[in-house]
């Protein structure tokens, strides 16, 4: 099959795409090793490392977010695979310190299993870990359990509060609290209208008839509750969506909340905001104060067509940290309070 991407040897995809991002952005980030990409500038060990973990081919996640005020760590897979157990270790031997690693694993078998296999390791070696799973996606109803809902793009605001959170020197306990709350609070559905193909073997991951879209669809195509339907509107689209997220989240009026249209790869800026129009709409019309929002690429599944809606309802301390902490990764900058 002909390949319509401009790569070299399909077997050396990682590899080159991690050299390439770090030497474009090489004052934020670099390798620490094969296939983990690292702070540039590191924090002081007496704070708490985030380290996180998943497969390559969703550029910019997950390494995009490695940076101050963010990730420390990101260990990355080949195309849509979790990294091994042993080079997961290998990062948490790098920033094992006092103040401990809090480990966020999206949950995909792949990197559970990696993660589970590696934090025992770690155990063994004096390195204290903490997990934190997320688990945004409802496409497989609003009262699933946690552990058989798939972690998507919801996981990069979660990287920006818990990352601010362990800038300010917080505790690990505190840090975990501050994140399982915004987990516990978040929700994400996608929707699909054209599949993607494997970047190394060219094969078709998923295919949709035209005219016909997937509320649903996860990261390598699988399948959701949604269905295939014909495609409709930007705003039909976007009130379907918003109201499951509602659902889910249970915003009530005053309260707060960040919404994000999050582009999947081959959809268009003008139709993500299009989308994000109908809505921040629908939600202020429930009296709910959209007081963050974000129409951007943050996690791609190659050339899919479509997005991924997230909301997620914040505290006070969850939007400080979320709108008011500096950051910066290449792909999520905030100039912070001293700025404005």
């Amino acid at each position: 099959m002909t390949m319509h991407k401009f790569i070299n040897d399909p077997e050396n995809i990682t590899k080159e795409l991690l050299e390439g991002y770090t030497m474009a952005y090489k004052d934020v980030v670099k390798l620490g090793g094969e296939n983990i990409v690292v702070r540039a500038n590191p924090k002081s060990e007496d704070k708490v490392a985030i380290v996180t973990l998943g497969g390559s081919g969703h550029e910019p996640a997950l390494s995009g977010f490695v940076g101050e005020g963010m990730l420390d760590c990101s260990v990355v897979g080949d195309i849509f695979a979790a990294p091994g157990a042993q080079r997961l270790f290998q990062a948490l031997q790098m920033f094992k310190r006092p103040a401990g690693i809090l480990l966020v694993v999206l949950n995909h078998s792949g990197d559970v299993m990696s993660a589970n296999m590696a934090t025992q390791l770690a155990e063994r070696a004096g390195i204290k870990v903490v997990k934190l799973l997320t688990c945004d996606d409802i496409s497989a109803g609003i009262d699933t359990p946690d552990e058989d809902r798939r972690g998507l793009a919801g996981c990069v605001p979660l990287f920006k509060i818990i990352g601010a959170a362990a800038e300010q020197g917080c505790s690990i306990e505190e840090i975990y609290e501050i994140g399982k709350k915004f987990v516990d609070n978040t929700a994400t559905l996608a929707v699909a209208m054209k599949g993607c193909t494997h970047p190394q073997n060219g094969a078709t991951i998923a295919s949709l008839p035209d005219g016909i879209m997937e509320i649903g669809m996860g990261q390598h195509g699988e399948g959701g509750q949604g269905g295939q339907q014909p495609l409709v509107s930007a705003d039909a689209t976007a009130e379907i969506m918003i109201n499951q997220l509602m659902k889910k989240v249970k915003p009530a009026a005053g309260d707060k909340v960040l919404l994000i249209i999050n582009g999947v790869g081959a959809t268009t800026h003008m139709e993500l905001s299009i989308v994000y129009r109908k809505a921040a709409m629908v939600l202020e019309a429930a009296g709910v104060n959209v007081v963050s929002g974000r129409i951007a690429e943050i996690l791609t599944v190659q050339e899919q067509a479509g997005f991924q809606m997230i909301l997620a309802k914040l505290d006070d301390r969850q939007e400080d940290l979320l709108k008011n902490a500096p950051s910066n990764a290449p792909y999520w900058t905030t100039l912070g309070k001293c700025c404005k």
